[in-house]
């Protein structure tokens, strides 16, 4: 049980029920990764519109966000968010166990085009070691394709996740998948 309090689907009144309807009618249920910011309704939009934004993004795909979320959540030992975008690459994107394992032991190993790749480890980079960012790093990005609005997109996605799992651990997010 989390040690902040949360709305319960069933319980759930005014905007929270609102967007819990939106969230329900796209995923079937309120995951507890969404619950977790009922608290404070503001939140939970401002969360929402960012998960609607991510997912009809133009370029950025979603096996990509997907690997930024389970490795920048290793990084951060968040077993939630690892485990949940785990089970999304192998359920919804179509990759083995051992896919998802080895990207974990090297992200280098992702079965992603090497555009793609180029931006996960860039993405990695950049959550982890910010100051080690340069623009030779960015130049190869856009080299493959990438717009600068790519990059800041997908690099904002590294760093909200982060922010995604603090809130969660400090938390104590009960596993729901």
């Amino acid at each position: 049980m989390p040690i902040i309090q949360t709305v319960a689907s069933d319980q759930a009144t005014g905007k929270v029920a609102e967007i819990y309807r939106q969230i329900e009618k796209a995923f079937g249920r309120v995951p507890n990764a969404l619950q977790m910011s009922s608290s404070s309704p503001g939140m939970l939009e401002q969360q929402w519109q960012s998960i609607g934004y991510y997912m009809n993004h133009p370029t950025l795909g979603f096996p990509l966000l997907t690997m930024v979320r389970m490795l920048v959540s290793q990084e951060n030992h968040c077993d939630y968010c690892v485990g949940f975008n785990a089970a999304m690459l192998i359920n919804q994107c179509g990759l083995t166990p051992e896919q998802v394992a080895l990207t974990k032991q090297n992200p280098a190993q992702a079965p992603l085009a090497d555009k793609d790749k180029a931006m996960l480890l860039l993405v990695l980079k950049a959550v982890s070691t910010p100051e080690a960012v340069n623009a030779v790093d960015l130049q190869k990005l856009r080299d493959l394709g990438w717009s600068d609005g790519d990059i800041l997109d997908a690099v904002s996605h590294g760093a909200r996740n982060k922010a995604a799992d603090i809130i969660f651990n400090a938390f104590k997010i009960e596993n729901d998948f």
